[in-house]
């Protein structure tokens, strides 16, 4: 008889296929789960920029552009106008202070000065005869006293004896009175000479002061007459180099016409060009460097100009050592000008990434994935080469540096 074989509704083989649905399913409800509300795109990693966040020293500067000028430059005017009779030297020269440059003509100055120096010796001459006049008056007024003096001895003594002979009666009294009358006459003209002495004195001395200081007033006049026509010859303020000289023989020249400068190549300084941004952030001897012939050279701020022309204002910079031996004059120069000291911090390399986000997020790559996720991030101050981080982002965080025009808003970057 045989016997019924049951069925068993539960194998192992059973249990572990339904064991297998139910871990997939669970998996797919997660992976759902989690993926509800993400948007993701497919990039090509080929086409991306990244950069790994790290610690360095971080330095606020900014690129100028300057131009290498020298360290002084004086133009050279014409004081006085006039014609060009003799060229001494030629645009370019090498020049020592005092030395001739151009030589002019201007037959008016040359006039002017003959006048006013014969002026001068008349004046001269002029002052010479009333000093002359003036001492022989003088000498007339003392030798008058004397005479004076002398007649008053003479009366004197003859007083004496007419007062005897009187006493005695060998005289008469009118003869007496007459002599005294004579005495006193010349006592009282000894007074008046001594005082017309005195004045004649001061007189003399006021005089004398201003025919002296009429006289210096004409020497300065033709000094400066003298300096006139020396200002034809247009010589070298100072030992450098001679530029602008475009004069030629027979060219009439202004009074006060620009004839060239002399540039001082001892030193040179840099006319830097700086956005009119930053203007509240430039100051004196604030520094700088720049780099020639694969050396560093240290610079200061030693002039701002405040004047702002199309956007941008400039600023005049020194060597603080030694200037390059083979730079020249009219080179352009990239400058670092430091705006902070350097300090510790996180960098992120810049980025087109920041025209998008402005610096307020970033897809950062997860770690052993090939995802990208947005994150929220604060950057500070920023350099040419690196931002400050601020929050958001740690050492070892690697972020896509480059444009997310192409990605729109999305919140996950598969990477293909």
């Amino acid at each position: 008889m045989d016997k019924k074989i049951e069925k068993k509704r539960f194998t192992w083989q059973k249990l572990a296929i339904y064991g297998g649905i139910v871990l997939l399913a669970g998996f797919l409800f997660s992976a759902i789960w989690r993926d509800a509300g993400t948007s993701k795109l497919n990039v090509e990693t080929e086409r991306l920029l990244v950069d790994t966040i790290h610690k360095g020293v971080f330095q606020e500067f900014i690129p100028v552009t300057g131009i290498v000028q020298p360290i002084k430059t004086v133009f050279i005017d014409a004081v006085e106008g006039g014609r060009v009779e003799e060229k001494f030297v030629e645009d370019g020269a090498m020049m020592k202070q005092g030395q001739p440059i151009l030589r002019l003509s201007n037959p008016d100055l040359q006039l002017n000065y003959l006048n006013q120096e014969a002026n001068t010796v008349s004046q001269i001459n002029q002052i010479r005869n009333t000093s002359l006049l003036m001492e022989q008056q003088s000498l007339s007024l003392r030798e008058q006293a004397l005479d004076v003096d002398y007649q008053l001895d003479l009366f004197s003594k003859r007083t004496q004896r007419n007062d005897e002979l009187y006493a005695g009666k060998v005289i008469a009294k009118v003869d007496k009175e007459e002599t005294e009358d004579q005495y006193e006459h010349l006592l009282r003209r000894k007074d008046m000479l001594r005082r017309t002495i005195e004045k004649d004195s001061l007189f003399h001395v006021l005089q004398q002061d201003q025919m002296t200081n009429s006289l210096d007033l004409m020497k300065r006049n033709l000094a400066i007459a003298r300096q006139s026509l020396d200002n034809l010859i247009v010589k070298a303020p100072f030992d450098g180099q001679l530029s602008g000289l475009t004069s030629e023989l027979g060219e009439l020249i202004s009074q006060g016409e620009n004839i060239a400068q002399i540039d001082d190549l001892t030193n040179f300084k840099i006319r830097a060009r700086i956005d009119e941004f930053y203007i509240s952030r430039i100051f004196i001897d604030q520094e700088g460097s720049f780099q020639f012939a694969g050396k560093t050279y240290q610079l200061r701020i030693k002039k701002i100009y405040p004047q702002v022309a199309n956007g941008a204002f400039e600023a005049d910079l020194v060597f603080t050592d030694e200037a390059p031996e083979a730079i020249k004059r009219g080179q352009t120069v990239s400058i670092k000008l430091e705006l902070s000291a350097e300090e510790e911090g996180l960098l992120l390399a810049r980025g087109s990434f920041y025209q998008k986000t402005g610096g307020n997020w970033v897809y950062v790559v997860e770690p052993g994935s090939n995802v990208a996720r947005k994150r929220d991030i604060k950057v500070g101050r920023q350099n040419p080469n690196f931002y400050e981080v601020l929050e958001g982002l740690q050492p070892g965080d690697v972020v896509i540096v480059s444009s997310y025009d192409n990605f729109g808003d999305k919140d996950e970057l598969i990477l293909k």
